[in-house]
């Protein structure tokens, strides 16, 4: 803990250097505010030492993500949620804070300059709902921005100007939280801004963990350490898998500035609000759990499904977050869209989770020596969301759903020989099916244990009416160690299955030496899909074989609108409008089926007019796992710029939009007239 100044202290400097925040704003354009009393230092003090607080990553609720602010954000609200943190054990699960977002506040400081609670949504006021909380034996969170206002539209009274008395307001309140956000900060210097907050929240002498929210605008990960307990890295999340997996993609790589006290923190959770599917869900806060992530709940738990509790509970994964070592996970690898990241625990063992990003089934692996373990004759090997245990030779390696996450913790544990040998279940070749045409596929069983594995069988099953036959043996005796039972399959989807996504499952039943029965099971996508026609034809009239957008869908002839389907406006680059295309949102990848049947994709690309001066984005084509063509980097100033790609041959072509480097900002990016010649 830093030394607080006692209360006289404060009260001078507050008197003799108060106008320098007056002064300040009304050089940056703004009005002073009434009640000025925040010093603002006249070059950025050095970093001091930790507070003591955070040093696991904070877990609790906020309900923007959920309730934005509509009005069923309000004091009954909050005390339901409290209640629930009770009921469904995730207080014990290591959630504490129950946290206000926007909007909790009357539009107008009182006589005295003092915030108020909006007396509609919280009519007893913050303190009375903090008892509440603290009752419960949890903590209370509130909200404010660095700024004269706060982010909502209405513009509610913010914290620049008033930091020492908001501040003060807060700990009377009995405030263990402060969430302090970056809109309408006129233009004054961001560390100067959240410095004098960190030094208001400490003059009160009560505890509270400071969330910087910045948006990583001036990457407060190479010098917030000393003055939050976290720091935003990117820009708001939202409930979809490509908005999830950019924050992830840019939160990653800042591995080195997380440690206790002070975390990296890539947005609350969207887990439960619909938007993604439960295998989403479960790589979101798998990876947030790798990095080392707040991990804050987002949706309204008074909602959520059963689903959604077994997720947010999951103590095994909860445990890879709170490591007191306080380690944020590192990328091995990503490879074509697989991901290897592994996290250092504080007992020596490491967390690998094996990641696809990609939209269908894909084998990912590594070793344990790779992963950072030492040299031993096996390891053992946790299943976090199977819950179990394994032995392996030292091969890490999983087929992973499209979209998915394998959450393995390994172990140079001594009592390996304990556990059955772990196997890999695997798929040879493109489960891409025409209806009423057979199509071949290969599995395959890798025994990756140190020990053999025995009596060993596989199946695949399919949906109703689907004919699937084994072409050669679906068992044997014995799989030694680095050995498979390999089977061939036909697959027949019957005559007149509509195109579309189908589920296939591989499952595998063997015998460990001990005894133990093991069965193991692992999900495929098979796409029932269509020959493109042939000559040319616009990439907008054919079926999708997947989808993943930043906001929103994935359009068809129109922009991106963010939201709902049907939202978007007519195609427009640089002042050309075009009638055909896709309209999409960074990061964003869309594949179709080409059948290898055809030659070439062309477009006419760019960021859409409608958002004015703001966007950057960069396009790529790729023919099956090799990119064709790129666009380089390209802004809202430039026409549409064309871009060809030689695809002949491919299987599945892809087209990708990445946010330029700069992290997702209004990229609306339009696929023109975006053709296939076939």
């Amino acid at each position: 803990m830093r030394h607080l100044p006692t209360r006289t202290t404060r009260t001078v400097r507050r008197r003799v250097i108060g106008a320098l925040t007056a002064g300040l704003l009304c050089a940056a354009g703004a009005a002073a505010p009434a009640v000025a009393d925040s010093p603002v230092p006249a070059e950025m003090p050095a970093p001091q030492s930790d507070n003591g607080l955070a040093l696991t990553p904070p877990m609790g609720f906020n309900n923007w993500n959920s309730t934005h602010c509509r009005a069923e954000f309000n004091e009954s609200m909050v005390k339901g949620i409290a209640d629930i943190f009770v009921e469904k054990g995730l207080k014990d699960a290591g959630y504490q804070y129950v946290n206000l977002d926007d909007c909790w506040a009357k539009p107008q400081r009182n006589a005295d300059g003092k915030l108020e609670a909006d007396p509609v949504r919280f009519p007893n006021g913050i303190k009375a709902v903090a008892d509440y909380v603290h009752s419960k034996g949890l903590k209370l969170g509130i909200y404010t921005s660095a700024g004269t206002k706060t982010c909502d539209s209405v513009g509610l009274p913010g914290a620049l100007g008033h930091e020492y008395s908001d501040a003060q307001q807060f700990a009377d309140w009995g405030v263990d939280y402060l969430k302090y956000d970056n809109c309408n900060n006129q233009g004054v210097d961001a560390k100067l801004r959240y410095t004098t907050m960190r030094d208001a929240l400490e003059a009160t002498g009560r505890p509270i963990v400071y969330s910087i929210c910045e948006w990583g605008q001036n990457k407060p990960w190479e010098w917030a350490a000393g003055v939050g307990n976290l720091w935003r890295t990117t820009g708001d999340i939202s409930d979809s898998w490509g908005s999830m997996l950019s924050i992830m993609k840019q939160n990653l790589p800042l591995a080195s500035a997380a440690g206790p006290g002070h975390w990296n923190d890539p947005d609350m959770l969207e887990v439960g609000n619909g938007g993604m599917t439960g295998t989403e869900y479960r790589t979101h806060f798998s990876m947030w759990s790798v990095m080392a992530a707040p991990l804050l709940i987002g949706s309204d738990l008074r909602k959520a499904t059963p689903e959604t509790f077994e997720i947010l509970s999951n103590d095994e994964v909860i445990a890879v977050d709170q490591d007191p070592l306080g380690k944020q996970g590192t990328v091995f690898s990503s490879t074509a869209g697989r991901w290897v990241v592994a996290k250092e625990m504080q007992d020596g063992s490491r967390v690998v989770a094996l990641f696809n990003e990609t939209g269908s089934a894909q084998r990912i692996s590594t070793t344990a020596r790779e992963a950072g373990l030492p040299e031993a004759a096996a390891y053992t090997m946790r299943d976090l969301w199977e819950h179990t245990t394994y032995n392996t030779a030292g091969g890490i390696s999983a087929t992973v759903p499209a979209h998915g996450t394998v959450l393995l913790r390994v172990a140079a544990d001594r009592k390996w020989a304990a556990h059955p040998p772990a196997v890999e279940l695997g798929l040879i070749g493109s489960p891409l099916v025409e209806a009423g045409r057979s199509a071949p596929l290969t599995t395959t069983v890798t025994d990756l244990g140190r020990t053999p594995a025995e009596s060993i069988s596989a199946a695949l099953t399919g949906p109703a009416g689907w004919r699937i036959k084994a072409q050669s043996p679906t068992g044997s005796h014995v799989v030694p160690t680095g050995r498979a039972l390999t089977t061939r399959w036909q697959v027949t989807p019957p005559a007149g299955t509509a195109t579309g996504t189908y589920d296939l499952t591989l499952s595998a039943q063997y015998r460990s030496p001990a005894g133990t029965r093991v069965r193991s099971t692992v999900p495929f996508s098979a796409h029932v899909v269509v020959a493109p026609p042939a000559g040319d034809s616009y990439l907008s009239d054919l079926p999708q074989l997947s989808a993943a957008n930043g906001y929103g869908p994935v359009e068809k002839d129109t922009s991106n609108g963010e939201s709902a389907a049907g939202d978007g406006h007519p195609l427009t680059i640089g002042g050309a409008v075009f009638t055909k295309g896709l309209g999409v949102h960074a990061d964003s990848a869309v594949e179709f089926y080409a059948g290898g049947a055809c030659s070439a994709v062309t477009a006419q690309v760019g960021v859409d007019d409608e958002k004015g001066a703001k966007g950057t984005v960069a396009f790529e084509i790729w023919a099956d796992g090799t990119k064709a063509a790129s666009s380089g980097v390209l802004t809202n100033a430039m026409a549409a710029q064309p871009i060809t790609a030689d695809v002949s041959g491919a299987q599945v072509v892809r087209l990708v939009v990445t946010d330029g480097g700069d992290g997702v900002d209004s990229d609306h990016a339009d696929w023109a007239d975006l053709r296939i010649g076939c």
